[in-house]
Order: C-alpha cells, then sequence, then structure tokens
C-alpha cells in the first residue's frame, strides 16, 4: 500500500485514543463498469480543486485567516494530496497554536504512514503538539505508538523502559489527573509495568517482587487520586492482589489488610471526587454557550484554587485553555497564578510562550513575559527576541506599545547595575530601545503626558547610567522640537537642571518658552514659575529682569482672555428663528427706527398706488388677503420640494450623544451578539462594529447606541462583563468635537487669514514702551484695528450713561444749538 491509499484511509472515523492507530483500509480501484460513479468522483475531485486554489489566494493575502486554514486542510486530506498537506500543517503551526484535535489529526495521519526509518519524526510532532496543550488522547496515542513502532520500547530494552517511565510520569501530572479521563494515563501505566513483570523469569524471584511492587505502587497512587470510576479501579487492584497471594475481600470497600494509609487516601480521594462531581457535570453539559461554559471552568477553577494544591490547579487551568485557546483573561490568570505559586521555572516561561501564541495581540501577556524571562535569568539573547517578536504584534493601543519599551529598559537598567550579572550589557542598548520608541510613539502619541514620561525617563538613565549631561540635554531639546507646546516638557527639563543645580541653564529655559502658547492657563503658569524660580534661586538683578520680562506677558494674556470670555456664543444651528427674516439682533444693528421706517415706506406706496389708481380713474379690484398668502404658499411649497428632491443624500452622521464604546471585543463578535449581550437592559438602537480598513477584519471595538440615557447607564454598568470568552470594556461615547474657535481666529471661511487671537501692533506698544496715546494722557481713541482689544461688556473709566431725551420735550431749532455753542 503507497502513501496516498494509507492517508486517504485515515480519513476513515477515528478508533479510541487508547488504541495505537487506526488499520489502514484498502481502497478498492473502480470496475468498467462504474462509469456513472466514476464521472460523480471526477467532478467532485475538480470541485475539490477549485476550492483548493481558492483557499490559497485567500491564505495568501491574507495568512492569519484561521478557518481558512482549517478547510484548507480538510480539503488536502479529502484529496490525498501528502506533500501540500504537510506544508500547510507547518504553516498554519507557525502561525498559531493547533488545537489538541488538530494536532492529534496531523500525528495519526503521519503515523499511519511510520517506518523504522521515521519514527524519530512522528516523536518530534507528538512533542510539539503537547507543546501547545495539554491532552488526555494525545498522551495516549503518543505513548501507544512508542509501544507499537520503537524497537527499545516494545523490546523491553533497559534504555526503552527507561524511556516509557519517564514519560508516563510526565504524563500523569499533565493529563492524569483530569477527573473524567485520567484513568486513561494510569491504566496504560500498569500494563506497560505488567508487560514487563511477563518478560521476567519466574525463578527470578528478587526481581519478579520489584517488579509486583512496581505496579502496587502505581495502584496505590491512583487510587488516592480524584478520578472518575474509582470504585472500578479498587475491584480491579483487589482482583490483582488476590493474584499475588493476598487475602482480601473483593465485595468491600475495605483496604486494611493491604495498607491503612492507601485506605485512608482512597476514601479522601472518593470524597474529593464527589465534591467535583457537579462541577464536572456542568463543564460537560451539551448545549452550553461558550460563555455558560466559560463561567463553569472559572468556578471551577476558583474551587480548585481554595483546595491549595497547585497540581489540580494547573491541571484544570490547562483543561479551560485548551477550551478557550483565544481568550487573554484566561491567559492571563493562568500565568498571574503561576507567577504566584511557582515564582521561577521553566514552566513559566513555557506558559507565556503558549500564550503569546494563542493572544499575541495582548500587550499585558507580553510584558509579563518578559519579567517572567528576567526573574528565570535568562539570556540576553533570549529576552531581545521576545521583545523584537512582541512588537511585531498589533496592539489595541500605543500605550501597550509604550509599556512593552519600558519593561524592555527597566529590565536592562536592573541587569546593568546588578553586581551578581554574568553577562556585561553595554548602555548603548538602553540608548538605542528608546531611540526606537521615541521615533515610533511620538508620532501616534503627540502631547502626551505619556510620551513626557518616557523622555523624562531616558534623560534619568542618561545622566545616571550612562553619565552624559549632554546627551540627556539632547534628549529634551529633540523633543521639544516635536512636542514645544507641551508645558509639562518645558517643566520637566527645567526640573532636571534645577536639581542638578543648574540655575543658569534653567533660568535660559524659562527665557525660550516663557512667551510660547500653552493650553488653558499653561501660559500664565510658565510666568509665575519663572518668577517662583527666581525668588528661590535668583539675585534681586534677575528677579527684576523676570519681573520686566513677565509682566507686559501676563498683561497681554490678560487681555486675550477677556476678548474670548467676552465673545457673542454663536447660537446652534438647531435653533430657530422666530423670525425668519430679520432676527432682532439684526434689527438693533440696522437702527432704533427700523421698524418705523419700513412701516411708513410701507404707508407711503400703498397711499401712492391708490392716488395713481384714482388719478387714472381705473377701477382696481384689491385682492383678497387670504387668497395672496395661500397662492404665494403653495409656490414655496412647490419650490421647497423642488429643492428638496435636488439635494443630494447626506451620509448619515453619527453624533455619539447616546452611545456606548465597546472595546476588548473577541474576533467573533457579530451584531447578534451584542444585542443578546444587552438584552437585560434593552434600548439598543444600532451596532456598528469597526474593522480594519486594510484587512477587513474586526478591530475588537464597537459603537452601540441606545435610545436614552437610561438605557445607556445600565449598559455601562456591564463594563468588564463576559462576551464570548472576553471581559469587554463599555464606557460612553466621548468623540473630540474638533471644531475650531471661532474667536481664536477670524473668519477663516473668508479668506482673512490674520489671526486676530493676538494684540494689534498699537496694543503691543502699550506693553513695551510709551505710545502716542500715553502722550496725550492715555486717552487712546478706540477706533479702527484698537476696537478688537476692547471688550464690548467693558466701559471705560468715567463713563455715563447718556440721558435720554424726554418725550414731551421740545425739540430745539439751529439758532438755539448755535447760542449754545457760542456761550461756551
Amino acid at each position: 500500500m503507497d502513501d496516498t491509499e494509507l492517508l486517504v484511509s485515515s480519513d476513515q472515523k477515528m478508533e479510541d485514543a487508547s488504541t495505537v492507530n487506526p488499520t489502514p483500509a484498502h481502497t478498492i480501484p473502480p470496475s468498467s463498469d462504474d462509469s456513472g460513479e466514476s464521472d460523480s468522483d471526477s467532478e467532485d475531485e475538480a470541485e475539490s480543486n477549485h476550492q483548493i486554489a481558492t483557499l490559497e489566494s485567500e491564505l495568501s493575502a491574507n495568512p492569519y485567516n484561521y478557518d481558512a486554514y482549517v478547510q484548507y486542510i480538510k480539503l488536502l486530506r479529502k484529496t490525498a494530496n501528502l506533500e501540500k498537506l504537510r506544508q500547510a500543517r507547518e504553516a498554519m503551526s507557525a502561525m498559531f497554536p493547533l488545537s489538541p484535535s488538530l494536532w492529534l489529526e496531523w500525528a495519526r495521519d503521519e503515523a499511519s504512514l511510520a517506518s523504522s526509518d521515521n519514527v524519530p519524526e512522528i516523536v518530534k510532532l507528538y512533542e510539539r503538539g503537547l507543546s501547545d496543550y495539554q491532552s488526555v488522547s494525545l498522551w495516549c496515542d503518543y505513548l501507544n505508538f512508542l509501544r507499537e513502532f520503537d524497537p527499545s520500547v516494545h523490546g523491553y530494552t533497559p534504555d526503552g523502559i527507561s524511556k516509557m517511565r519517564s514519560l508516563f510520569e510526565r504524563a500523569i501530572p499533565a493529563a492524569g489527573f483530569h477527573v473524567t479521563e485520567g484513568n486513561r494515563i494510569w491504566e496504560g501505566y500498569r500494563e506497560f509495568e505488567q508487560g514487563i513483570l511477563d518478560t521476567i523469569d519466574k525463578a527470578d524471584l528478587e526481581e519478579r517482587n520489584k517488579q509486583i511492587q512496581r505496579i502496587r505502587s502505581i495502584f496505590h497512587r491512583h487510587l488516592s487520586v480524584p478520578l472518575k470510576d474509582l470504585s472500578s479501579t479498587l475491584i480491579t487492584y483487589k482482583a490483582w492482589e488476590l493474584e499475588q497471594g493476598t487475602d482480601l475481600d473483593i465485595g468491600s470497600d475495605d483496604l486494611s489488610k493491604v495498607s491503612p494509609q492507601v485506605a485512608v487516601a482512597n476514601k479522601k480521594a472518593q470524597q474529593m471526587y464527589s465534591e467535583r462531581a457537579h462541577l464536572e457535570e456542568n463543564i460537560s453539559k451539551k448545549d452550553l454557550s461558550d460563555t455558560e461554559k466559560f463561567q463553569h471552568f472559572m468556578s471551577y477553577i476558583k474551587f480548585e484554587q481554595t483546595s491549595g494544591d497547585p497540581t489540580r490547579v494547573q491541571a484544570i487551568y490547562e483543561r479551560a485553555v485548551a477550551e478557550f485557546p483565544v481568550s487573554s483573561d484566561l491567559w492571563i490568570d493562568y500565568t498571574s497564578y503561576l507567577d504566584k505559586t511557582l515564582k521561577v521555572g521553566k514552566a513559566i516561561t513555557h506558559a507565556y510562550s503558549r500564550a503569546t501564541r494563542s493572544c499575541p495581540w495582548t500587550g499585558d501577556l507580553w510584558t509579563r513575559y518578559l519579567l517572567a524571562l528576567e526573574r528565570g535569568s535568562a539570556s540576553e539573547n533570549d529576552i531581545y527576541a521576545v521583545f523584537e517578536k512582541s512588537l511585531q504584534c498589533t496592539f489595541s493601543s500605543f500605550e501597550e506599545y509604550l509599556e512593552l519599551y519600558l519593561t524592555r529598559v527597566d529590565g536592562l537598567r536592573r541587569r546593568m547595575i546588578s553586581t551578581s550579572m554574568v553577562e556585561t550589557l553595554d548602555y548603548s542598548l538602553i540608548r538605542d530601545t528608546f531611540q526606537q520608541a521615541s521615533d515610533y510613539l511620538t508620532p501616534q502619541m503627540q502631547n502626551t503626558d505619556s510620551l513626557v514620561r518616557l523622555h523624562a525617563y531616558w534623560a534619568n538613565l542618561e545622566l545616571n547610567i550612562g553619565k552624559d549631561l549632554a546627551g540627556a540635554r539632547g534628549v529634551w531639546d529633540s523633543f521639544l522640537k516635536k512636542s514645544g507646546g507641551m508645558l509639562a516638557a518645558w517643566q520637566a527639563y527645567i526640573d532636571m537642571e534645577v536639581r542638578l543645580g543648574h540655575v543658569k541653564e534653567a533660568r535660559s529655559i524659562y527665557r525660550r518658552c516663557y512667551t510660547r502658547k500653552f493650553d488653558g492657563t499653561g501660559s500664565e503658569d510658565i510666568c509665575h514659575g519663572w518668577l517662583r524660580f527666581e525668588r528661590e534661586h535668583g539675585a534681586l538683578e534677575d528677579f527684576d529682569h523676570a519681573v520686566q520680562k513677565v509682566t507686559p506677558r501676563l498683561e497681554e494674556l490678560q487681555l486675550i482672555r477677556l476678548q474670548q470670555e467676552s465673545a457673542p456664543v454663536k447660537p446652534s444651528a438647531g435653533v430657530k428663528e422666530q423670525n425668519p427674516q430679520k432676527s432682532t439682533r439684526e434689527k438693533r444693528k440696522a437702527g432704533p427706527n427700523v421698524e418705523e421706517e419700513s412701516s411708513a415706506k410701507r404707508q407711503k406706496s400703498k397711499g401712492q398706488k391708490m392716488n395713481d389708481d384714482d388719478a387714472e380713474g381705473k377701477t382696481a379690484t384689491v385682492p383678497n388677503k387670504k387668497s395672496i398668502k395661500s397662492e404665494t404658499g403653495k409656490a414655496a411649497d412647490s419650490k421647497k420640494e423642488e429643492s428638496e428632491e435636488a439635494k443630494p443624500v447626506k451620509p448619515k452622521i453619527f453624533t455619539d450623544e447616546c452611545t456606548a464604546f465597546l472595546s476588548n471585543l473577541s474576533p467573533k463578535a457579530q451584531e447578534e451578539d451584542i444585542r443578546k449581550f444587552f438584552s437585560d437592559v434593552g434600548g439598543v438602537a444600532s451596532i456598528r462594529i469597526l474593522h480594519d480598513k486594510g484587512t477587513g477584519k474586526p478591530r475588537g471595538l464597537a459603537y452601540v447606541d441606545f435610545v436614552d440615557d437610561e438605557h445607556l447607564a445600565a449598559a455601562i454598568a456591564k463594563n468588564r462583563k463576559m462576551l464570548l470568552g472576553k471581559k469587554i470594556s463599555i464606557a460612553r461615547s466621548n468623540p473630540k468635537k474638533g471644531k475650531k474657535d471661532f474667536t481664536r481666529r477670524g473668519n477663516e471661511g473668508s479668506g482673512n487669514s490674520k489671526d486676530t487671537s493676538q494684540v494689534s501692533d498699537k496694543a503691543k506698544a502699550s506693553l513695551d514702551g510709551e505710545t502716542e496715546g500715553e502722550k496725550r494722557g492715555n486717552e487712546v481713541e478706540v477706533r479702527g484695528k484698537n476696537t478688537f482689544a476692547i471688550p464690548r461688556t467693558v466701559k471705560a473709566l468715567g463713563f455715563t450713561t447718556p440721558k435720554p431725551i424726554a418725550v414731551d420735550e421740545t425739540p430745539k431749532s439751529n439758532d438755539e444749538f448755535r447760542n449754545m455753542f457760542l456761550k461756551k
């Protein structure tokens, strides 16, 4: 039988994992009478080949498509394309940790082709599978494969016996504590040792007694573990003891004649199983949703943690991650438990390696992985390799990248100052890491406190470890060229110089930045900070100089702030004017007699019209006002309908006024899942799941619109609840408005590019020195450009409201006015 026939036969239903390999079935070629069946097979093959080509194209475009890989491998197995199948499996295992079922399928396919030459390669394949997930079935297949195909094992040579015993001892903590399936490991162990006993010469009593005692020890250990069907195991043990000549009552549970310690341990194990029976039943129920099953697993894990047995806790964690391999929260819980209990060791780093392969998008796992490697005294090459691999992943926020860079620097710093370090590390490693972080994060995290913290840390290490003052100053100078509008950056630079006692350098920085414009009250704060600095560190001349520089700047800032506060607030677009023709404010601008003038004009035009009609002797029929209004209204309505039809349909704009922002969503989450998640809350209006523009894959983010704030508040209360195996974060959406401040700039749309937020030339001159207005007694004429600097709500000193003219006062003639002025 060739390789193709063996591979095709392996598609048949797999037998129980305790059997080594399924017996391959020979394929019978179709006879000449089966032409119809042959034609259908050809059509199926053509269809499969077409599907394979389509999947190859998809995987070439997106190699991270897990489902496409699974379907691709399934089709290749069906067509018995062995070489392509191996390549596909290798490519998938390089991208993802394969599930236990995929590893079992792969190993069985290769085992069906096993020969004495390729046994080591298949052994490596089993070991790779067990490094991803601990599976009872995979362990049983592995052990049975060796017993069948390894000559040293089935020949019971000393090397083969030692190899199998070592593997069984590895399998017991990994799979032998599985409550429902662990019996298979123990039974296989006993069968192997029994096979050794059968090969020992009956005359060699000493060797036989040693082997009998070894089998008895395995029975005792088995009976002390809380597993399913312990009662049947007890019966099997008693029957075996009877064969060895021990007088036991098979019908009772009494083990006192064998060993009181074993009897006590077995009784405790049975009690422990009864305590876990309902938990096992919960996680094995059919038709459970992923969320419900995940919750049952978490309850089981908490129960085992209270029992205090680390081996059992690890066993249930391993079962959970095999069921939910892409749950980042589960991996974080698991690795956190290992950090607390094991502290250091290969088991921890191996768990982190599996976690980051399963959930590479979780920055917290990579950060903890680096710390675990450092605790385990890993080499610099190993740590650097993990760090570089982490930077190739895609995270949900740039804060996660920043945390990775900081963790890397922390580790380098600790190892450089450690006296017990064997390796000698150069400071350039720290400098290069900081430079890489700054180059990558500065464009993405512009003007954030996190970026200031990064550069402050960098400058501090340049001083303390690099012993390079010029390098520390260069860090700040380079950063301020890109983020000079951040007050915190200037303050951190000044604080560094003050801490070092460099007063002149700190003063120089104040001179560079006190005229800059900062957000909020930052411009005033830097000015007051300079004055406070000179009080504490400078001489009187320095303080006077600072006052001379700062005072005009503070006055200028005060004027700008007053102008901004007094600027009229533009009414919102949603507020309709009461009079569509002209607002009251516009009428006030036009003058106080607009109403009277317009009324007089209407009366005048009406009278003139009537006079003209009378003069011509025509009989004018005055139309009804209601009919005029009706006709004009109809015309207006028709015009409105035409304009509305001509208008293009505008895209829907989401205001996010009553919207929840969801993050850390499972990539599998659909709108139906989110709507079902909020079914107890209700009020969901619409759901928007965000996708990556390049790949089209879900980004793990979504917006959910609610009908009112009450439903939104109830939805936010479900923050950190589980959805498809992940704790989702829920917060109220608060997008940046992005609107320009109308009071800061002039009419930008009209082409006037002049920045009216700055003080005019005459106003600046009034701050720097005496102007022409001051020579005239500070009576500056308020007109032209100067009016910009005077708030409308502020009146000049000595200004009094003129007395209004009385209604009954008789107007004065021109002569009376002339006499009044001549008297003065």
